[in-house]
């Protein structure tokens, strides 16, 4: 695409939402410009595996399937979860979820960041329909004269012009602030350390968590038989864990995860990051849309803040699609109102439930214990809520 030409879409941030729904715009016959401050570094087999991984919902393999780059990401080095098992330590409820009761080969897998940002990025570099200006970070953006577009000053002194900008440049987005768009924020105050971790026991192929006092501990399989952990704790708690010795920190992993898959071998070095929830009041305004942690953050523990960032993409390539196929303006009001009424209720709805099940499950209180207990154990008695439940986890 022509650098003097008017994008239908220009996206800013190629991340993985951002890249996800680029590729599935060029594909449909859009003319996409995409911006991005500095290209992702190219994934390799024979580093080690990325600390920042995804469970990947349903849903999101769908979606990358049909961007052609989920069979690369399946035979590089995609960890596939048949089972869940979510338990209580302070209650005696459990839940378990098995792929095979929803006739599924897997709930979904688990893939590093880095390894499908590399593959998304270089399924970009080789569309002809994509316009990659990076490195480059966007100065401003304004409403052209006559309504009909929106205009992207870049810090190269240039400027790009499209029907409809989105922002995918996450959580921190700058085109949001620009755009005076607010959020609702609440800082947990606490921290998710992440690590890869070696232990006596097979992890089956399942995806574990268990709920603490004031914490969450979850193993995720990898394809090397290690899992990755993400422990969910107070900053303090957190700090104390990072200085620990690796000897000391592996014998109170063990601890903390009951010893479900034997004492802890081997860990890599650790890593940690805060939690937060941010929810942007909308996610439009005059030929602009939000996508992604541009629009939602929610807290880790469900594993599904990239699957909802998917679903947006998804979302608003086919509102786009089908004002297209109807003639109509794919960056009207309406055409724009109509993603945001169907995104961002379903966004804030799964943020609120993640925070009260945080809130929830966090607590020491006997009775609350007891009474969560009693929810894990009836939904895993009764078939019907089960389903229901491991549907949603899936996406």
């Amino acid at each position: 695409m022509s650098r003097r030409q008017i994008a239908d879409v220009a996206i800013v941030g190629a991340g993985m939402v951002g890249a996800a729904l680029a590729l599935d715009l060029a594909q449909r016959g859009f003319e996409v410009a995409l911006v991005e401050s500095r290209a992702p570094a190219p994934w390799r087999a024979e580093d080690e595996v990325d600390l920042r991984v995804v469970a990947l919902a349903a849903s999101s393999i769908a979606l990358l399937q049909r961007l052609d780059v989920w069979t690369a990401i399946a035979s590089a080095r995609a960890s596939a979860y048949r089972r869940m098992r979510v338990w209580d330590a302070l209650a005696p409820g459990a839940l378990a979820f098995d792929a095979a009761d929803e006739g599924a080969s897997a709930l979904g897998y688990i893939v590093e960041n880095k390894l499908i940002q590399s593959l998304l990025w270089q399924a970009i570099e080789r569309h002809d329909g994509i316009m990659l200006r990076c490195p480059a970070r966007v100065v401003a953006s304004e409403l052209d004269a006559h309504g009909d577009t929106r205009s992207l000053a870049l810090d190269d002194g240039t400027h790009l012009r499209a029907h409809l900008v989105v922002a995918a440049d996450g959580a921190d987005s700058v085109l949001r602030n620009l755009l005076g768009i607010e959020t609702r924020d609440r800082d947990y105050a606490q921290r998710g350390i992440v690590a890869h971790v070696a232990h006596e026991r097979p992890h089956e192929a399942t995806a574990w968590q268990r709920f603490l006092p004031g914490a969450t501990l979850a193993f995720l399989p990898l394809t090397d038989g290690r899992s990755s952990i993400v422990w969910s704790v107070a900053d303090e708690e957190a700090a104390r864990l990072l200085a620990l010795d690796d000897a000391t920190f592996r014998a109170e992993l063990g601890a903390a995860f009951d010893f479900r898959l034997g004492a802890i071998a081997a860990t890599t070095a650790r890593a940690a990051f805060a939690l937060r929830m941010c929810l942007a009041e909308r996610y439009v305004a005059p030929r602009f849309a939000l996508v992604g942690d541009a629009a939602h953050v929610v807290h880790p523990l469900a594993g599904q803040g990239v699957n909802l960032g998917f679903r947006d993409a998804v979302e608003l390539a086919g509102v786009l699609d089908d004002a297209r196929i109807r003639k109509a303006d794919i960056a009207s009001e309406a055409t724009l109102r109509r993603y945001e009424r169907r995104r961002r209720s379903d966004n804030a709805i799964s943020a609120h439930a993640f925070d009260a099940i945080q809130s929830g499950f966090g607590s020491d209180v006997a009775v609350v214990a007891a009474m969560r207990g009693a929810g894990l154990a009836l939904v895993g008695r009764i078939a019907p809520l089960r389903r229901f439940f491991a549907r949603r986890a899936a996406g």
